[in-house]
């Protein structure tokens, strides 16, 4: 029972990295593992910097969420436009790099400096860097906009590294500080660059130019199209990356193009010397418009770079299909031959021959003179088996360890934390009591008892509390109304999942994870009377809330009420459960897609750009949502601008994703032994007696006007720590005139800052409905 569960749990998780590494194939949207800046496996020395302001401000403080030091890595002086100042990680091994994750210099609130934007550069050996440009061309990305916040930036394509430089952009002469997270995965596959012929412009007759490629080579070291894990559709046309052209997905060559030789020759250079078992090609094949995957390949060996090329080669005959147009991916047996670089030629069976992604099937070789014994194999693949099913066993034995001791220990401990949780919360909030301060030892009354005797009751059998698994807030309704809903209640109809075609993960929870996904025939499939907007015979983008294998049956009892609740919705300001995947494992339940973003980023994005009749309407859209909502007697526990989503005519809808994303963590506070809460929009009763109605909803609104009229520029209370908010709450529960108050934004009207004021009313008879709220501001916008 003494032993680390999570370092367990992360051998593990390496464990199957590595084999999945080995079979050469990464999926860029599940190789996001930090790679050791926050928990320290990047050690100090490996961090450098071009320059530091202080001892105290050096490359080694530059670490996401911690705050030693000063607090962050901020280079010498004032950070000027044409300065290339950076921070430099070596990661020890080449690195399959996915994501970066930035933030500025908080230092428990005595810090306000951050970099806006940065660049990217990496190098495999430390002397040749390259810059990273997007699949655009750009190559600077969007950093923070204040000092705590992080900001998460994929990286579209990711990159093969070993060393990283983020170097701070600025427009104006400005002091920076950053703290970095760098994620990804090991690279196993040995591949470090490819040449080929250029991609070639296609024309076809009827249909859109197809620009086939290699949009990521550099144009002179680098190509980067077929190792970046992105596998093209079946039909070559359509792309898995937003706002490119057609044909992205794919680099491709016409047969007429290359002269009379009928292949395409590509070569490959590997960090080392290596022995191949196959290779894999993942080819199109729509032969209807003249693509086929090659008819055949020869490959040749040439075991050093300075030496010639090995006379013999390995060739494979591939059987074509006339029957099956999808794309496939084609398996080359190499025969174990050794080297460090291949030269094949695809030789083409019709007009086009497409690629999208190549991997190599190999292990470093240990002895250029005895290559491996193929009898070898069964034996080694029946270790790797045996020793993978000993550590699962040895996990579960552990698991099961820790859980009967958990078990046993938590009554003894059950009542002792009890005990000291009434004690500081009797020194916490002292005049509670009835004036005066309580001495710790002689306890006049619980706190529970303190607290009711002066504040309105609502009895905690009155809701009940249901957490998304998603890691969202989900809505808390009347018990009776939970209990009596079965099957015939939901009206979400099941969908085929395998025409769900995933596109990117938007936020994950403990037992749950949201995808944006395509929905192949959505609106057929809806039929007449469908909620989906008119998309001018384009794909539909669904958001897909998705329970994991590895969720609890508390967890999945907690899903399938989830979607009982959300069949029920029906208003145009709340999203919208469209269809479910209940019939087999993994549960998924599909909701609207809005293409604009939440609120939150929607507003803080923009300069003045909206007027006071726009905040007005998009007030006036979310008072209507959580009308809807309050009529159902549904509680929906963590309204803000982040929950508040919007299509692309920016029609807001009520939604739970927020708590889901790592982008709003700092939103939610951490209870020991409890869920996180959005404690910054609660009202003092929900915080102190957790209590949750729409009275507390009615508050969290008045919070979430505030963001809107502030255009989301800074969070509520952003003076106070998650503390200080916590004690202010206490002046709340007192009323003795103490209590903190969010200031009147510039841009809000003096008679809607008091109906504000109204929302965070201390007694809850005080405070307005939502019929009432909306009805106060419907007059004020222009229909």
């Amino acid at each position: 029972c003494c032993c680390d569960r999570r370092t367990i749990m992360h051998l593990f998780l390496l464990l199957i990295l590595q084999a999945t590494a080995a079979l050469g194939q990464i999926d860029p949207a599940h190789c996001r593992y930090a790679l050791g800046m926050e928990d320290r496996r990047i050690k100090d020395d490996d961090i450098t910097a071009s320059s530091q302001w202080y001892e105290t401000t050096g490359p080694q403080y530059a670490r996401l969420n911690r705050e030693e030091g000063d607090g962050a890595w901020c280079p010498e002086g004032q950070l000027e436009p044409s300065d290339s100042q950076y921070l430099q990680v070596d990661l020890g091994r080449l690195t399959f790099l996915t994501v970066v994750g930035t933030q500025g210099r908080y230092a428990r609130n005595s810090g306000n400096e951050f970099a806006r934007a940065y660049r990217l550069n990496y190098s495999r050996d430390g002397l040749l860097w390259k810059s990273w440009k997007n699949r655009l061309g750009n190559a600077v990305m969007e950093g923070n906009k204040n000092a705590y916040t992080s900001v998460i930036n994929d990286l579209h394509p990711p990159i093969i590294t070993r060393y990283v430089r983020l170097i701070p952009v600025t427009k104006l002469s400005t002091t920076v500080c950053m703290r970095v997270e760098l994620y990804g995965c090991p690279w196993e596959d040995g591949l470090i660059s490819y040449s080929a012929p250029e991609g070639q412009l296609m024309m076809p007759p009827g249909y859109p130019i197809a620009s086939l490629n290699d949009s990521t080579y550099d144009g002179v070291h680098e190509r980067r199209r077929l190792t970046d894990g992105v596998i093209g559709q079946d039909d070559f046309l359509v792309t898995r990356q937003y706002h490119v052209w057609p044909g992205y997905d794919y680099l491709g060559w016409r047969n007429d193009s290359l002269g009379t030789q009928g292949y395409v020759e590509m070569e490959f250079v590997f960090d080392r010397q290596r022995n191949f078992t196959s290779l894999k090609v993942h080819s199109n094949n729509m032969f209807s418009r003249g693509v086929k995957i090659f008819s055949s390949v020869s490959c040749w060996f040439k075991p050093r770079l300075i030496a010639g090329w090995e006379a013999e080669s390995v060739a494979f005959k591939t059987v074509l299909d006339d029957r099956n147009p999808s794309a496939r991916y084609v398996t080359v047996p190499l025969n174990r031959r050794t080297a460090k670089s291949i030269r094949c030629r695809f030789y083409f069976a019709d007009v086009w021959m497409m690629f999208s992604e190549i991997s190599f099937q190999s292990a470093v070789n240990a002895s250029t003179s005895d290559p491996p014994d193929d009898g070898n194999t069964p034996i080694l693949i029946g270790c790797l088996v045996t020793i993978i099913l000993l550590l699962v066993i040895i996990i579960f034995l552990i698991l099961w360890c820790q859980y009967v001791c958990k078990v046993l220990e938590k009554k003894s401990q059950r009542k002792e934390t009890q005990e000291k949780q009434n004690k500081h919360l009797i020194l916490l909030f002292p005049t509670a009591c009835g004036g005066g301060y309580a001495e710790p030892d002689v306890t006049q009354c619980t706190p529970h008892q303190c607290f009711h005797s002066n504040a309105p009751h609502y009895a905690e059998t009155d809701i009940v509390r249901l957490q998304g698994v998603t890691g969202s807030n989900m809505y808390a309704v009347p018990a009776l109304t939970v209990d009596s809903l079965t099957r015939k209640d939901i009206s979400a109809a099941e969908f085929p999942r395998q025409q769900l075609i995933f596109r990117e993960k938007l936020g994950e929870g403990q037992f749950g994870e949201v995808h944006l996904c395509e929905a192949e025939g959505l609106p057929e499939f809806l039929g007449e009377g469908s909620p989906l907007p008119d998309r001018d015979g384009r794909s539909v983008l669904v958001a897909v809330k998705q329970l994991r294998a590895d969720a609890t049956s508390q967890a999945r009892n907690d899903f399938l009420k989830e979607i009982k609740i959300m069949s029920r919705l029906n208003d145009p300001n709340i999203i919208r459960l469209l269809c479910v995947c209940v019939s087999s494992d993994p549960l998924c339940m599909v909701t609207e897609y809005m293409e604009n973003g939440d609120l939150n980023m929607f507003l803080s994005q923009r300069e003045i750009e909206s007027t006071l009749s726009d905040l007005l309407h998009m007030s006036v859209q979310i008072s209507s949502g959580m009308k809807y909502l309050a009529s159902l007697n549904f509680v929906h526990r963590d309204l803000a601008t982040r929950n508040c989503l919007l299509d692309r005519r920016l029609t807001i809808k009520i939604a739970d994703f927020g708590m889901s994303r790592n982008l709003y963590s700092s939103d939610y506070y951490r209870i020991q032994g409890r869920a996180v809460l959005p404690i910054r929009w609660m009202a003092w009763e929900s915080i102190l007696l957790g209590k949750f109605t729409t009275a507390s909803d009615v508050w969290a609104f008045g919070v979430t006007l505030w963001e809107i009229f502030t255009l989301c520029k800074e969070q509520p209370y952003s003076l106070l720590s998650d503390e200080q908010v916590i004690e202010n709450t206490g002046e709340f529960f007192r009323n003795q005139g103490r209590q903190i108050f969010l200031y009147a934004p510039p841009l809000c009207p003096p008679s809607l800052f008091e109906l504000m004021m109204r929302c965070w009313s201390r007694d809850i008879p005080d405070r307005p409905t939502f019929e009432g709220l909306y009805q106060a501001l419907r007059p004020h916008v222009n229909q």
